[in-house]
């Protein structure tokens, strides 16, 4: 067995240990808990945390003997799902102490394939902009991006091996590079919704995170409930587009200085690396994400500006996403929607080209203070686009923060991705 402690060791260590019988579910379970212990008052990634369940739940994992690609291991959830035996606020005053009946699609699957929920990771409010009290683990006076802010610093900071997110611009991807781990935003509609509060229906992703490209391809399995194939090694090394994107201006110092020393890498391990730019018909794909966002606000938010109004931030309300809806008409949303569905065409043709996309995914490290999650401007064309992308640890900015890259696939080829992420992640050596 690992001489390392049961919450330093990959899903995957785990998974085999606990069937092995070599660990108990139990003993990874207290392993966790004393590591949340001591160091949430710092990174304050949970909104709830029930200890005597989670151990109750790893016991009962290591009395029935039952198997499960997750057998044992913890993991949390966004608070933006619904759990039947944990509250549910999603980020908002509104539904403090909530209750649904149900777990979330995305919460029951992981638990029938034997994980042990630890609780729920704090989520910006609905998802939005709106931060929540969580900071960045590597150090506390830097945002740890949003809006799956507690699910990225809780596995960062190994308090949890797996985490779930949402990105509906960049809030699995940002996060994830910030805090310096492995996340995956799947093809559109790969992962169940079913649970979650919608934020934007047409754009909502279900993501996950980990500190692995092999804990990635294991939580996809138990996400989808299909058999679990463990990542393989291509046969040859990648072609990559190194993509900056339209927004490249926008690019801090760090972040094209590890972007471009990635490519260099890449190219000295074996890659074909090639400049390209997204087709013409993507221009002006972040305008469109950006409309269908807040065009879908004030109707997907009704419950809620119906009864609550006063509890909803500025940052959603006055200043935020369903302001700008409000100004948008139908018309608006139906001409945004035909040039997404331009665009995807394109991208898709465009991507066919290549096995991955090379790009950034976010400006560089985080920004200090908590009053931002960050800029998404490097993540909601993709999400707009619909394609696969996976954020990897790849250097670090000025002030020791982790700076990521991101690599993009084309839409429903997610495995392919994760199969060229693992050449990537051994070609750099990337650890988080």
């Amino acid at each position: 067995m690992p001489n390392a402690e049961p919450h330093r060791l990959p899903a995957t260590v785990l998974a085999r240990l606990i069937e092995g019988g070599e660990l108990t579910a139990e003993a990874v379970v207290r392993s966790c808990l004393e590591r949340i212990s001591a160091r949430e008052p710092v990174v304050r990634a949970w909104v709830h945390l029930d200890p005597g369940q989670a151990l109750a739940a790893a016991r009962e994992c290591d009395r029935a003997g039952k198997a499960g690609v997750l057998k044992g291991v913890p993991f949390g959830v966004k608070d933006i799902f619904d759990t039947a035996d944990m509250p549910s606020g999603y980020g908002s005053p509104i539904y403090t102490g909530c209750r649904p009946s149900f777990d979330a699609s995305a919460v029951a699957l992981p638990r029938a394939a034997g994980a042990i929920l630890l609780g729920k990771t704090v989520t910006t409010e609905f998802a939005n902009r709106h931060p929540g009290p969580t900071s960045n683990p590597h150090n506390a006076a830097y945002s740890p991006g949003g809006s799956s802010s507690g699910s990225a610093a809780a596995v960062a900071d190994f308090m949890v091996p797996l985490a779930i997110g949402t990105q509906t611009g960049g809030s699995v991807i940002r996060p994830a590079a910030y805090c310096g781990v492995v996340g995956f935003k799947p093809s559109l509609g790969l992962f169940p919704p079913a649970g979650m509060h919608v934020n934007t229906e047409s754009l909502d992703t279900v993501g996950a995170m980990a500190r692995s490209v092999e804990d990635i391809a294991l939580f996809r399995a138990a996400l989808m409930a299909i058999p679990y194939e463990k990542p393989a090694m291509p046969e040859r090394p990648p072609r990559l587009a190194l993509c900056r994107t339209p927004h490249w201006e926008r690019a801090q110092p760090e972040g094209n200085a590890v972007l471009e020393a990635a490519a260099a890498r890449l190219g000295a391990a074996g890659a074909i690396v090639v400049d390209s730019e997204l087709p013409a018909d993507c221009a002006d794909i972040s305008e469109t994400q950006r409309r269908h966002s807040a065009y879908e606000a004030p109707r997907n938010h009704a419950p809620e500006l119906y009864r609550h109004a006063a509890l909803l931030s500025d940052d959603l309300l006055a200043n935020g996403r369903i302001a700008a809806g409000r100004k948008l008409s139908l018309d608006d949303f139906r001409t945004a929607w035909r040039h997404s569905d331009r665009a995807r065409a394109a991208a898709q043709e465009w991507a066919g080209g290549f096995d991955a996309i090379l790009t950034l995914p976010a400006p560089g490290q985080a920004p200090k203070g908590l009053g931002s999650t960050g800029n998404a401007i490097f993540n909601g064309l993709w999400t707009m686009l619909h394609m696969p992308c996976i954020t990897l640890p790849a250097g670090a900015g000025p002030d020791g923060l982790p700076v990521g890259i991101q690599l993009v696939g084309r839409r429903h080829d997610d495995r392919r991705l994760i199969d060229i992420a693992l050449w990537v992640e051994r070609a750099l050596g990337a650890q988080p």
